[in-house]
């Protein structure tokens, strides 16, 4: 950026939240409104564009000529840690571009359509129960995040990858540093050596005996070595129960500031299905936005973004954008949020959505069928969050029943 659109710049990114921990950075909204894409500055000082409106992000993240992957000039990192984590590591299908990204995703496409994620709802239910049973037997107050949100997830990448659940707090705590803005780059580079070592160890043992796990059959392709197989299971262990676990404790923690939405919800659990897409908008967990470089001179609604420069695409903006969603601000389970971009959009869109949906759906309508009497235990301005991880979330959710 050059000229007036540098000195322009009055955004540094990433902003602090307001007072509603709902609700994304003032900073970003006030950028929303001024135009959909906006000069904006990194931590560190480097101009990037700021995509705030829901059009112009389609627009966006459907161009071929806007890179996904953090290796080319221009990429926005924002923080020391992100760099060290996007540069150094094998990339997955997640940091590529086609060709690359199309073969490797393809490998994964069967198991997350939508056919396989209904499929799997009765095991996603046995393991919601299961998850429930416990916590209530040790009786309230549970912490709900620790107790249930984090393990339903957890649980169901674990049978899916293949991966033993009783290793669940090895890749907590390493996949935890990962998503952490935070994290010094030395720890990082520690977290992702001692992931990538455990993935390949378990890829090289389901070499030699062969299972039905979405690791075993990617391992007996023969077209992955077992760092690459690392890579994508690294990818899916992560992204597979950060976001999920984060958007099951968030979004229960908003029902619950929300009494009368979460009544009707539970009086009418045929709207769960609604009230998750609602949920994924109005919170956005994913809250960093998505990071792309522009290969060459593109011209978006008169903004010309030129080949070297960076792109955020904020997520939670365009779910916020009044010229698609009436009362933005306003959460509403009856409100058709179809079009939200939570799960991105374009190529790179979440592969796992189906199967995130139906946990949300599962996880919600269980949780308030069963504990009708659900309430915090303690004052809603104790609560803390998750403001320096690349999801978003509440760190602890003390609740009874």
């Amino acid at each position: 950026m050059t000229g007036t659109q540098a000195d322009a710049t009055t955004v540094t990114l990433p902003a602090a939240r307001g007072t509603c921990p709902f609700a994304p950075p003032p900073a970003y909204g006030e950028a929303r409104r001024r135009s959909p894409i906006s000069p904006v500055s990194l931590w560190d000082g480097t101009a990037v564009w700021l995509v705030t409106g829901h059009q112009q992000m389609r627009t966006v993240l459907l161009d071929k000529r806007f890179s996904a992957d953090a290796r080319v000039p221009g990429f926005p990192f924002l923080s020391p840690g992100r760099k060290q984590l996007l540069t150094k590591a094998t990339p997955s299908f997640l940091r590529l571009d086609d060709p690359e990204h199309a073969r490797l995703r393809r490998m994964l496409t069967g198991d997350f359509i939508v056919k396989r994620a209904e499929a799997q709802r009765p095991q996603i239910q046995q393991i919601v129960n299961e998850v429930l049973d416990r916590m209530t037997e040790h009786g309230s107050p549970a912490d709900l995040v620790r107790d249930f949100a984090l393990q339903v997830p957890s649980r169901v990448i674990c049978l899916l990858l293949g991966v033993p659940y009783a290793d669940h707090q090895f890749f907590e705590s390493r996949t935890s540093a990962l998503v952490d803005l935070s994290t010094p780059p030395e720890e990082i580079k520690a977290a992702m050596a001692a992931l990538t070592g455990y993935l390949t160890r378990l890829a090289e043992r389901k070499r030699r005996e062969p299972d039905d796990s979405l690791l075993g059959r990617l391992v007996a392709r023969g077209e992955l070595d077992e760092a690459e197989c690392a890579a994508m299971g690294m990818v899916l262990l992560v992204a597979g129960h950060e976001t999920t676990a984060n958007m099951i404790a968030l979004g229960t923690l908003a029902l619950l500031r929300h009494p009368e939405q979460m009544a009707r919800l539970r009086a009418e659990p045929s709207l769960t299905k609604g009230a998750v897409e609602e949920l994924m908008r109005y919170l956005s967990v994913v809250h960093f936005g998505l990071p792309r470089a522009a290969l060459e001179d593109v011209e978006i609604d008169g903004t010309l973004i030129r080949a070297g420069e960076g792109v955020l695409c904020m997520l939670s903006e365009a779910n916020r954008d009044e010229a698609l969603f009436q009362d933005p601000e306003r959460l509403d389970i009856t409100r058709d949020a179809r079009r939200h971009l939570a799960f991105g959009f374009g190529v790179h869109q979440c592969i796992g959505q189906p199967l995130a949906r139906a946990e949300m759906q599962i996880a919600l309508e269980t949780l308030l069928r069963r504990l009708p009497g659900l309430r915090l235990a303690v004052p809603y301005e104790e609560l803390e969050y998750r403001t320096d991880k690349a999801v978003y979330g509440v760190r602890e959710l003390p609740v009874a029943w």
